[in-house]
């Protein structure tokens, strides 16, 4: 976060200190030491705000098997989340699709039986299945 994003909250929060006075009314000159003590508490504690947040996203992504990376924002933590998320819904997909090759492929190959036909259209299927990763 940003000073000016701490400072806006705080405004929004309803806190109405001679920071946001000089920052946001326009006040003329430089912060007192008072003032400037006053901005860094607040920025101390949003600091803390955050962390606390980072770190329940942390473990809420550990709980459930995730890496946390090197997120250093929530931001960075939910974009390495998103990343591997896809990662494991793509090994997912090409895993289901193999499956669903083999079953084809298992059919065919019990089912000799059949018609040249039912084992033609077999063989395409699992070739069509596995080929629709390649699009």
């Amino acid at each position: 976060m940003t000073r000016e994003d701490i400072l806006k909250l705080a405004r929004v929060v309803g806190l109405h200190s001679a920071v946001l006075l000089h920052i946001y009314d326009g006040r003329e000159g430089a912060l007192t030491d008072q003032e400037l003590a006053e901005l860094q508490r607040l920025e101390r504690f949003a600091a803390l705000v955050a962390a606390a947040e980072r770190e329940k996203l942390t473990n809420w992504m550990w709980s459930l098997g995730y890496a946390t990376g090197h997120g250093d924002t929530i931001e960075d933590l939910l974009d390495h989340l998103g990343t591997q998320i896809a990662e494991g819904l793509k090994i997912e997909m090409l895993t289901e699709r193999e499956a669903c090759a083999k079953v084809c492929e298992t059919l065919r190959t019990s089912r000799r039986e059949f018609s040249k036909l039912f084992y033609d259209a077999c063989t395409a299927s699992a070739d069509s299945i596995r080929a629709r990763g390649n699009k």
